[in-house]
């Protein structure tokens, strides 16, 4: 049997393809390679792929199939993974200057949940620096382009990641939230992307932008793959102080399993995010028929407040920035990452910093001291702790009214490179996205048609209560129908 179109070929599909010996894993895994040589030197999703090192995993893939032994019946499949999630033997730049020498000593408790599954990590993907961005224009090494579209930006920070899926140059791939990081850039690349609950995800092996944001999840390109990779990632893990006990998952079952109506359930529309003038026309047209799909499928609509959402951009700015000016503080030349020797301790540190920061790096640090600093602590971050608790009881108090939001995950679809020059207007443009993070909850973007204008994707955003995620990943699989 020849080589199927492996573009937008779910992990699914790939999984029975390879059970059916319709081809081998080095033949999968050699298509791939060989759609990257051709595709990526414009797309640029990849900072880094170790061909010999894919290609031995996939040698070893087909052994245990040979003799029957597969690690779980997705042993084989390749899944790409951004650069802020270490894996052992290879680089770990995070888009970074300062930590492009830097070669991982251990694997992420995620990569190592993908590899005892037998899924092979697949390169190290372009991201913005840190994770700090909203487009992937702030990576120090190259730009991601959007595979709809060159001249367009796929989204950040996680836009290698959304890039790689969207082109059809991994079966599926692993980004990173703190604030819309996985779903901004699969709405804009017209993929799946799944924020789960924070603690449902081990951060073991994520490095740190903001601590009590930060969460791993899948991007794929249809619902059910992103069950079949959060099943695989997601639990307790004890080198994690800030994982959920007790947790059960089960997820592609329950997808498998989706209604085909929506019968008896309520989708809550928030006000706040569907205000005149919000959204661009293409973008609101596309929701539009969605709300219109999921009334023709029995779901009853109904409108919800989250009355403190004006407040969610100045409160994650607040947040966001100063754990990053701590967690960032260890990349010194000196402890961690690349020295440039001054003529003094404290101008290696100058040095080594000024030239291994890009500067939307350095502006998140000088933000983040500056709320911290004596004096202006109160009036900043303590302030914006007490708003993030309010943010919080909006979503508890909207749950009460139904069982899943719609939403918006961008007022437009993906723009083009440098037309958000003004920080204040990138940072405006994860308005829909950030108060998940802010809450805790879980949420997840779908591919909900294409803006009539642009011919480019646009998302839709559904989001749950915490732990939530059958419920969520179970009704999205309604709609993608």
């Amino acid at each position: 049997m020849a080589m199927p179109e492996l573009k937008n070929r779910p992990i699914h599909a790939i999984a029975q393809d390879l059970a059916a010996k319709s081809y081998t894993v080095g033949e999968l895994v050699a298509e791939y390679i060989n759609r990257i040589d051709q595709n990526d030197g414009v797309v640029k999703a990849f900072l880094k792929l170790d061909k010999e090192r894919v290609m031995r995993n996939a040698e070893e893939s087909d052994r245990r199939r040979a003799t029957g032994n597969p690690l779980s019946f997705y042993d084989g499949i390749p899944i790409g993974v951004k650069d802020c999630i270490v894996t052992a033997g290879e680089s770990c730049s995070c888009a970074s200057k300062i930590l492009e020498p830097v070669i991982s000593p251990y694997d992420a408790t995620v990569i190592a949940k993908l590899k005892s599954q037998g899924f092979i990590p697949f390169g190290r993907l372009n991201m913005d620096e840190f994770a700090m961005g909203s487009s992937c224009e702030n990576s120090a090494f190259q730009k991601t382009t959007n595979p709809h579209d060159p001249q367009r930006v796929p989204g950040g920070s996680s836009g290698g990641s959304a890039a790689c899926v969207g082109a059809g140059f991994a079966a599926g791939a692993l980004g990173s939230d703190t604030g819309g990081s996985i779903r901004q850039p699969a709405a804009f690349c017209g993929i799946v992307g799944v924020k789960p609950t924070y603690g449902r995800v081990s951060r073991n092996g994520l490095v740190a932008f903001a601590s009590s944001l930060d969460q791993i999840g899948p991007m794929t390109s249809d619902v059910e793959d992103a069950a079949i990779l959060l099943d695989t990632i997601a639990g307790h893990d004890p080198l994690d102080s800030t994982s959920l006990p007790n947790q059960t998952t089960n997820f592609a079952e329950a997808v498998r399993n989706a209604p085909k109506s929506f019968k008896g359930v309520k989708i809550g529309l928030p006000k706040e995010y569907f205000t005149d003038g919000g959204l661009s026309s293409g973008v609101e047209k596309v929701l539009q028929r969605s709300i219109d799909k999921a009334k023709s499928l029995g779901a009853e609509i109904v409108e919800v407040s989250l009355p403190h959402t004006k407040y969610a951009v100045a409160v994650y700015y607040i947040i966001a920035t100063a754990e990053a000016s701590a967690n960032l503080a260890r990349f010194d030349g000196i402890r961690y990452g690349k020295r440039v020797n001054g003529k003094d301790l404290v101008d290696t540190y100058f040095q080594s910093r000024g030239e291994g920061f890009g500067d939307e790096v350095k502006r998140r640090i000088l933000l983040g001291t500056y709320v911290l600093s004596s004096g202006y602590y109160d009036a900043y971050y303590l302030r914006a702790q007490k708003v993030r608790t309010l943010i919080r009881r909006d979503f508890e108090e909207a749950f009460k009214q139904c069982d899943v939001l719609l939403t918006p995950v961008t007022p437009t679809v993906a723009f083009k490179f440098g037309e958000k020059s003004d920080p204040l207007q990138m940072y405006l443009s994860d308005i829909f996205t950030i108060a998940l993070n802010l809450s805790g909850n879980c949420g997840i973007s779908i591919p909900a048609g294409i803006d009539s204008k642009s011919k480019m994707p646009v998302g839709l955003q559904l989001l749950a209560p915490a732990m939530a995620e059958t419920k969520l990943l179970s009704f999205a699989q309604t709609l993608q129908q």
